[in-house]
């Protein structure tokens, strides 16, 4: 018999590959094993079994009583178990807040600080920094016309590139740090992002020149390097978050499985509050360095006071950021650990990376091309949000009346961000749904003011045009903004998921460049005509090649993927391959027709017992060392006396 292959004369007769690293019965670890200890009567009936491996196996928050998966049941029966799970999550989760409450009041508020807002600190950090560019400008136009707005005393060039180079930054970021983020660690990766955007707040209060130009100059350069930070906070952010939750055993934990999605966005949203408060504290500068009064003429001493002191308050919130991910961060990258340690990878899997283009070169193209359609929205409306709100308020002349409309736009905004959190996990409306919608709700209310914009830019009809501005940033949010930043990583294997995350994410920053350099040679009624077919772009790409990770176990995907690295991805029968979680691409191929739930009960159990036996042989050798992965405690007491009774016995060697 091939000693990598067991055969089986159960209720599938087919051949289980044994998981990669356990060698033959007699030869584990080097230890003896008496096969003639095995208890001739130890096999019980497959009913048993199940019973015993149920919570395991069949956790009852993706299965029914009777091992039916979710996606599995009828559409009735999938309505009423899906809301059964969720309304008893909701009056679990309700309960320990009350709890939480009685005890301390604040402690929720502790909780949503250490839960969301610390592990989405650089997130709000670049929200704050990267789209107080679009907020200060205006202001820059008002106080220096001659060198912000006619370009006289500047280079226009210069004056441009402070767009471009910040997007550029964001990209060599996001590839960079991507790379290094699966090849050195996610603890390096954050503590590295989190320095540089600490010295690039420096560079951006410090920023000098002789001339006003020299300044330009100064100012273009440090937000560029400030932006490598920015950039990798994507892949980071998105890879630790998602992985912190998994836990160290053979599946998930409820929490991961029910709240994997809302957990990143929570940290995502940070963007969100990160835009809020620069908007706020920028509202307040003015009038504190202004004299109270937000109406111009500005003076120059104000406006220097005003936007520095806005770049120096978040570089005290970065310089903690690093302190912590230094100090209360060490095992950031412990799923990553554990994949390389299967793979037999001490450095980059160069493997992995191969192999995911390969099997998933869709994906990439689908979260790639998405995040592209996405940015071209979502950043050229943010950089160029002045253009915008100058239609709706045509003839305000004060910098104050656009701040406060954009305030209103980022609360609108920001609804988006909540909305999509509570319902991103939904098994009935979920990522690759949230998605197509969003997109194509902001193709919708672009198109419209498009090709009728004399009709709503009119006095009379501004406030529907305001209305579908705001509406758009909602959607953007409660949409593909949110989902793309999720399913970047989900969709990829744990060894090069921050590689991948990068790869999309610097795909998505061409798509903001091409709006930077687009929106400076076409009007504002121009933009209404070209920007709405990317939401069509992005909503087709999304429903031909983007696989639905909603409800998908991510430690299934990981499974699948090590049948793919020891290249035998057909005998994979898992729910990684449900059509469900495919895109419709991959159904088209056939991947789905490998998804056998009777054979994948029968792998998973034989993964068990094997992993169980060289864990036991490993106890009784000196000279090997737990690991992560050695830990056991998720399995009860009925499950460890069954492997007992089912596995060889394990002696130390004579």
């Amino acid at each position: 018999m091939d000693k990598n292959v067991v055969h089986h004369h159960g209720p599938i007769a087919a051949q289980i590959p044994v998981p990669h690293g356990v060698q033959d019965y007699d030869t584990i670890n080097g230890q003896i094993v008496d096969d003639s200890e095995i208890s001739d009567g130890a096999a019980l009936d497959s009913k048993d079994e199940k019973a015993i491996f149920s919570y395991l196996l069949h956790p009852d928050d993706s299965y029914d009583e009777n091992g039916t998966y979710w996606a599995d049941m009828k559409f009735g029966q999938k309505v009423s178990f899906i809301t059964k799970v969720d309304n008893a999550e909701a009056k679990r989760e309700l309960g320990n807040l009350w709890t939480m409450f009685k005890n301390d009041p604040l402690s929720p508020i502790s909780w949503y600080f250490r839960d969301c807002v610390i592990p989405g600190a650089g997130l709000g950090l670049e929200g704050y920094v990267l789209f107080s560019i679009g907020n200060v400008t205006p202001l820059f136009q008002k106080v220096w016309p001659t060198c912000w707005k006619s370009g006289k005393v500047c280079n226009s060039t210069w004056i441009a590139a402070t767009t471009y180079l910040e997007v550029c930054g964001i990209i060599v970021g996001q590839i960079m740090v991507g790379l290094l983020g699966d090849s050195i660690g996610r603890r390096f990766g954050l503590i590295q992002d989190s320095v540089i955007m600490l010295l690039g707040l420096i560079m951006l209060t410090a920023s000098w020149g002789v001339t006003l130009n020299g300044w330009v100059i100064c100012y273009a350069w440090s937000l560029f390097f400030y932006s490598v930070g920015v950039g990798g906070e994507y892949p980071m952010t998105a890879t630790s978050g998602m992985e912190n939750g998994v836990g160290s055993g053979k599946v998930s934990t409820k929490e991961d499985r029910l709240h994997r999605g809302r957990k990143v966005l929570l940290a995502f949203m940070m963007q969100g509050w990160g835009q809020f408060f620069n908007q706020v504290l920028l509202i307040l500068l003015l009038l504190i360095f202004h004299h109270g009064n937000g109406n111009p003429p500005y003076s120059e001493v104000a406006t220097q006071w005003t936007f520095r002191v806005s770049f120096a308050i978040p570089a005290l919130g970065t310089l903690w950021l690093v302190y912590y991910r230094y100090y209360k961060m060490p095992a950031a990258s412990k799923q990553l650990a554990l994949a390389k340690k299967k793979a037999k990878v001490t450095g980059y899997d160069l493997e992995s990376l191969k192999l995911s283009f390969t099997y998933f070169g869709p994906r990439m193209f689908a979260t790639s091309i998405a995040w592209f359609a996405n940015d071209v929205f979502f950043y050229g409306n943010k950089l160029f949000q002045s253009q915008f709100i100058a239609v709706i308020s045509p003839t305000s002349t004060s910098v104050m009346e656009g701040w406060l409309y954009n305030l209103v736009n980022v609360g609108v905004s920001l609804a988006g961000y909540y909305l999509a959190a509570l319902l991103i996990d939904h098994k009935l409306y979920g990522r690759k749904k949230m998605m197509i919608v969003g997109f194509l709700m902001d193709f919708i209310l672009f198109i419209v003011p498009g090709f009728h914009y004399k009709y709503y830019t009119e006095k009379t009809h501004i406030t529907a045009f305001q209305a579908m501005y705001f509406l758009s940033s909602f959607f953007n949010q409660f949409g593909p903004n949110s989902v793309t930043f999720l399913v970047a990583a989900e969709v990829f294997p744990t060894s090069v998921r921050a590689t991948a995350h990068g790869i999309a994410a610097a795909a998505g920053k061409l798509g903001a460049l091409f709006a930077g350099v687009l929106y400076n040679y076409i009007t504002t009624q121009q933009k209404f005509y070209i920007v709405p077919w990317f939401g069509l772009l992005g909503m087709i790409v999304t429903l031909l090649f983007m696989p639905d990770t909603t409800g998908l176990d991510l430690k299934e995907q990981d499974r699948r993927w090590q049948f793919i690295r020891a290249g035998n991805p057909q005998d994979y029968h898992g729910v990684a391959v449900h059509p469900k979680h495919l895109s419709w691409w991959e159904r088209f191929r056939g991947i789905g027709k490998y998804y056998d739930p009777v054979a994948d009960y029968e792998q998973r159990v034989h993964e068990m017992k094997k992993d169980w036996e060289a864990k036991q042989a490993k106890k009784f050798d000196e000279t090997e060392k737990l690991n992560y992965d050695d830990d056991d405690t998720e399995i009860s007491d009925e499950v460890r006396s069954y492997l007992e009774k089912k596995s060889p016995v394990i002696k130390p060697t004579q």
